[in-house]
């Protein structure tokens, strides 16, 4: 498999690791600023173009990987749409639910695969607890928690864009809580209703949130909280806890470490003891892992001209519970939403 990559920040650094572990080639990298881009070309064997434009045009790849800001995505998906080349989207997916539709639109008549990276959903405790759900283990499901209270310095925000509403689309929870209101909704389903608080740069100069809040109704009748933070030092590993009707689960920084259950029949659990690694404090402490299981998927899903397990349907949802929470924080007043 050959990749182009658009945009040669921080997160590409990590999916070029990630395409090196798995065997697929970076052939070519594009950046709006050369030297960077350049660096970034040479340092991964890549070939670099002054022009995204001329990387997605190349005959030498198989699919785009965007790692822009989220602000440049549509006009991005656009230009792969009528080249017919497939295109993978960092997260967030876009900043309007109408760009979302767009793409989606996009693909669709141009029958190319879109598809958006959001790893934490092929770690072995979500293949795990997916499948225990929908066999019953845990019963009903009653309560679906995520929480990401992480740290950033001042220093990561200083940086052109972050934590801006018109670049970035937001703050802690469309940038870095996002990755946990996706395996929420994975794991529960569409959040029905929402009502939602937060502190707009409380611990940051920055435009946006550094602190979110929100109580979530499930489209099964669940209840459930979301937290997402960049102003928790030192910052601690995501959080998930689900509760159902027999028992309980909760997975922390991608390891699943307790699994409750009443009278469970089921295979053991996969448990793990907790880990401290992830990219609470540090975003580029991440593993590459899941990245290559999600890389795997959407390769995969290009060859076979099929939908990738997180395509722009899923990529919509979670941005839909996003926007809805900050549209209820903004308001006061609950969202509904679906």
């Amino acid at each position: 498999m050959k990749v182009g990559l658009i945009g040669t920040g921080a997160i590409a650094h990590k999916h070029a690791q990630a395409y090196g572990e798995l065997g697929y080639k970076l052939s070519a990298a594009a950046n709006r600023n050369a030297d960077k881009g350049r660096a970034y070309a040479e340092q991964y064997g890549a070939e670099f173009c002054a022009d995204w434009r001329d990387l997605v045009s190349r005959a030498d790849i198989d699919y785009v990987d965007v790692c822009t800001f989220p602000d440049s995505h549509l006009e991005i998906v656009r230009e792969c749409a009528a080249k017919g080349r497939s295109v993978l989207l960092q997260k967030p997916m876009d900043l309007t639910l109408e760009a979302c539709r767009e793409m989606i639109r996009l693909a669709q008549e141009a029958d190319i695969r879109l598809g958006v990276v959001s790893q934490h959903r092929f770690n072995d405790s979500t293949i795990f607890l997916k499948k225990a759900l929908a066999d019953g283990r845990l019963g009903r499901l009653i309560q679906a928690d995520g929480y990401a209270k992480w740290h950033r310095p001042q220093s990561y925000y200083d940086r052109s864009g972050k934590g801006t509403w018109e670049v970035e689309g937001g703050g802690a929870l469309i940038n870095q809580g996002i990755h946990t209101v996706d395996v929420v909704m994975y794991l529960a389903g569409r959040a029905r209703s929402i009502s939602a608080n937060w502190q707009l740069a409380t611990a940051h100069d920055m435009e946006a949130e550094d602190v979110v809040n929100a109580l979530l109704t499930f489209e099964g009748g669940a209840t459930g909280v979301i937290q997402a933070s960049t102003a928790c030092w030192p910052g601690y590993p995501e959080r998930i806890e689900l509760h159902g009707t027999k028992g309980s689960a909760l997975i922390e920084g991608d390891r699943l470490i307790r699994w409750d259950v009443q009278d469970d029949p089921g295979d053991d659990a996969p448990l793990e003891a907790a880990d401290e690694g992830s990219g609470a404090s540090d975003p580029m402490a991440i593993p590459i892992e899941n990245l290559k299981r999600n890389f795997a998927d959407f390769g995969q899903a290009v060859v076979a001209g099929s939908a990738p397990l997180i395509d722009g349907q899923e990529g919509l949802a979670a941005l839909e519970i996003v926007l809805g929470v900050y549209q209820a924080a903004r308001s006061g007043q609950t969202v509904r939403i679906g």
